[in-house]
């Protein structure tokens, strides 16, 4: 079962996430809450394995919310739900933790897949909300501004189907290779060098 807390000011929204969610065997709604103290302390009483977070809140906003919870090594794995009008809120999000971000009118599945990948240990990157950030072409300002060498093909199309144990050397592999700690600046920093292009269809 995935315990999942649901974080954002607007009743009707909360309400009608954990509507869909309860239609789901596998997904437990453990509480709601309506501001950033409110969801910091649900996440300190209560088992979250995931949080999906709105960013714009009253009190703590979401990006304090993260950076709150990270500080008391308190941060379950967290969901940013947003509009394209949080995009650069959204990568200050992701910097303080989020392990990804979902558009507010993202369907049931893919709220669903999101969560279930999210609660192992995935990284979620909603391709229409990717989009937009590169549209917007803000500068990332991260540690590095190029990987410290050169990923090989190999590294950069591994396909779906390939046995995890290989995966997770892949993974493993390009962290190094661009100096940072996690999958989610991995994406960044490739985003700040151009190594992704915007995504040719709609939301996966």
């Amino acid at each position: 079962m995935i315990r999942v807390l649901i974080a954002d000011d607007q009743t009707l929204v909360r309400q009608g996430i954990r509507t869909l969610l309860q239609m789901d065997g596998e997904v437990a709604v453990v509480g709601e809450t309506a501001d950033g103290a409110e969801t910091v302390a649900a996440v300190r009483s209560t088992p979250v394995d995931v949080l999906l977070l709105d960013i714009r809140m009253p009190g703590k906003d979401g990006i304090e919310v993260l950076r709150t919870l990270a500080a008391a090594g308190a941060l379950p794995p967290t969901l940013i739900l947003t509009t394209f009008d949080d995009s650069d809120v959204v990568l200050d999000g992701i910097r303080a933790g989020a392990r990804g971000f979902l558009l507010k009118d993202v369907s049931y599945q893919q709220l669903l897949a999101a969560i279930r990948a999210v609660a192992n240990g995935a990284t979620v990157f909603q391709p229409a909300v990717t989009e937009r950030l590169l549209r917007v072409g803000s500068t990332l300002r991260l540690e590095a501004q190029t990987p410290r060498e050169s990923l090989t093909g190999r590294e950069t199309a591994v396909a779906l189907g390939t046995a995890e144990g290989t995966v997770k050397n892949h993974v493993s592999s390009i962290l190094a290779k661009f100096g940072v700690r996690d999958r989610t600046r991995a994406v960044l920093k490739a985003l700040e060098a151009g190594m992704l292009g915007a995504p040719g269809g709609g939301t996966q």
